[in-house]
């Protein structure tokens, strides 16, 4: 294949084809309909937590604003993804632009980095209301979960700024086919006809860097919960303190398991189907937003009572 210089690239084929889910093209037009409905549950659920949290002073609280950022990262993660991938599998939209293509790549490991640190911030905000529950609220202020809101998106944007920059610099054969439904780093990568090292290496330290450190963190956070409550008199106390922490651990598993599953497919699964792989890259973005606010709904009374009083009055 002729290699091209990224300049006369860009100039003579300045577009990416997204396959969508390879060898599913005949049916992957009903596979898009569950994702599709995972994307509504989405919008509809992180809209609604985002409103309800806004509009009720009495839930402007650590756990509640956490939760206020969760649902913010998880409908920009969700909508960098799913509307250009239902075109795909749908009505055959295959095209997308260069530029287009980074920008969503860039947005998309961005913001699931933001979510894993959001979901550390939520960890110490359990433990801090369970082992220091005088103090929760004077160490956990506003100005300091704001604080913990900055560095998560610096975190986030720094750390995936240079994936980008390390695909502008390549030079990519004519064969641009994209064997995805989305612009994913390493789908990307492969396209290239230059050395790549730099690339990979990049993209495997920098997930092994925020899974590793936030998913010890969150351990650590969790760890030291279970030593508090185990001293703690009484069943009852036990597990109403167990009952508070339910809600985020469903939420840390929901995350990470599909995208631990993921990682390890792409990285070491070579005789896995390359559709499984599709499919679970698709699933651990858009699975998470999807149940974050449905595990939220039901797990925290405030939030549960107040979604019932607004559907109560509009019917």
């Amino acid at each position: 294949m002729m290699a091209l210089s990224n300049s006369s690239w860009r100039l003579h084929q300045p577009s990416f084809f997204l396959i969508g889910i390879p060898g599913l093209e005949e049916s992957q037009h009903w596979i898009a309909l569950p994702l599709c409905v995972l994307y509504l549950l989405a919008l509809v659920g992180n809209v609604t937590i985002l409103f309800i949290i806004w509009t009720d002073p009495s839930l402007h609280q650590p756990m509640c604003l956490f939760l206020a950022m969760l649902s913010g990262t998880d409908l920009i993660l969700a909508s960098s993804m799913a509307p250009k991938a239902l075109a795909v599998l749908l009505v055959h939209a295959h095209e997308i632009g260069y530029t287009v293509c980074l920008i969503q790549m860039f947005f998309i490991h961005a913001f699931s980095s933001m979510e894993s640190g959001i979901l550390v911030a939520m960890a110490l905000d359990r433990y801090v209301a369970i082992c220091y529950p005088l103090h929760h609220s004077s160490v956990l202020h506003p100005g300091t979960i704001g604080r913990i809101g900055v560095v998560v998106l610096v975190r986030g944007l720094l750390l995936l700024l240079p994936f980008p920059i390390l695909l502008w610099r390549l030079v990519f054969c004519q064969a641009t086919v994209i064997g995805h439904a989305y612009c994913e780093h390493m789908a990307v990568v492969k396209l290239a006809c230059s050395e790549t090292t730099v690339n990979r290496a990049y993209g495997l330290a920098v997930a092994l860097l925020v899974i590793g450190i936030d998913v010890l963190a969150i351990s650590i956070s969790y760890a030291l919960i279970l030593q508090a409550v185990l001293k703690v008199p009484g069943t009852e106390a036990r597990i109403k303190a167990f009952y508070t922490c339910g809600s985020h651990i469903c939420v840390v598993l929901v995350f990470y398991v599909p995208g631990i599953v993921s990682f390890l497919n792409h990285r070491f699964g070579h005789h896995v189907p390359h559709h499984i792989h599709v499919l679970l890259a698709i699933l651990y973005l858009l699975l998470p937003p999807a149940l974050n606010p449905l595990v939220y709904g039901v797990k925290t009374r405030q939030i549960r009572q107040r979604v019932l009083r607004v559907f109560y009055i509009k019917g």
